[in-house]
């Protein structure tokens, strides 16, 4: 899974890459090596996604964000309810970490500090992650061992990769040092991520699996990827429709450049495909002659009033 690469200088590259299995006793057949090997291309595909690019290098809108945000817990509900029904399950419990691992509570600590204390009434999940998700559910009640492919590839990337994209999204974003805000990327009962990921590795490759058994792993591991594909194109289509700057409340500064047909994102948002767009309509109010002498003669009442307070 991705990981922080350090630069000569000492700073991170704007990449993210596999993390280096340090444990020499570590055989090819084990499932952590099937799973790092099988997905590499996967993995590669997913860096080279434009959002994921964009994002390594800073260039993540707060409005967009906020939409990962959601996409990741309406993932992460699904994955630790399933992840809960099985935690009994030889072929998945020796993986079960609520403690260290689980994400729900502190990405619900997120959507709090973006969306405010109603943050429920104002999500929805997408098209893109519900294919996700019921994915996930299909496999915790089918297929429960495929757990372990879900499981690894979000929650080793979110301690490896996952790291250095909590910093450049506080950074970009200017957020509290508090960390409000990305609790997500938050694991205060690991204290050593490295260990952990060993343990954890160590855990995966003592679990009792045929040859058949890991080979379908990997392959659900690679299908894991490409959700998380279809989840960032999402994204990517989302962010392209949003102005250089958005309102707080999600909807977008058009900048009145081309053809209104071409405004999806408004028409999304307010629910229909038919109005124009808010940009053109003022423009076209205030073409008007009467909103002009309106609006004339309260800018020469701010004037007078601005030059009294000079004075």
């Amino acid at each position: 899974m991705p990981s922080a690469q350090e630069s000569p200088e000492g700073g991170e590259e704007d990449t993210l890459h596999y993390e280096e299995t340090e444990d020499d006793a570590v055989s090819p057949m084990d499932l952590s090596e099937l799973l790092k090997e099988g997905t590499k291309e996967s993995h590669d595909r997913a860096e080279n996604t434009q959002f994921v690019k964009d994002f390594l290098k800073g260039r993540i809108k707060k409005e967009l964000f906020k939409l990962a945000t959601v996409a990741l817990y309406f993932t992460y509900s699904a994955l630790e309810e399933e992840m809960d029904h099985n935690k009994d399950n030889p072929l998945f419990a020796p993986l079960y970490f609520p403690v260290e691992l689980h994400r729900r509570e502190a990405l619900a600590k997120d959507l709090k500090y973006f969306y405010g204390e109603d943050w429920k009434e104002k999500i929805q999940c997408s098209e893109a992650t519900q294919q996700y998700v019921d994915r996930i559910h299909h496999v915790g009640q089918h297929e429960p061992e495929l757990l372990v492919a879900h499981a690894y590839t979000r929650y080793m990337g979110d301690l490896s990769g996952g790291q250095v994209l909590k910093k450049v999204a506080q950074r970009a974003l200017k957020l509290p040092s508090t960390e409000e805000g990305i609790q997500f990327y938050v694991f205060d009962n690991i204290s050593n991520a490295q260990q952990f990921k060993q343990l954890y590795r160590a855990r995966m490759n003592a679990l009792d699996l045929d040859k058949n058994t890991k080979e379908r792993i990997v392959e659900e591991a690679n299908k894991a990827f490409r959700f998380n594909m279809q989840v960032f194109d999402e994204l990517d289509k989302v962010g392209r429709s949003l102005g250089e700057e958005a309102q707080d409340g999600g909807v977008p500064v058009h900048d009145g450049k081309g053809d209104i047909r071409k405004c999806p994102y408004y028409a999304d948002k307010l629910g229909t495909a038919g109005p124009s767009c808010p940009f053109h309509a003022a423009v076209g109010l205030a073409r008007q002659p009467l909103v002009q002498l309106v609006l004339a003669a309260c800018m020469a009442v701010a004037a007078g009033a601005a030059a009294w307070y000079i004075l």
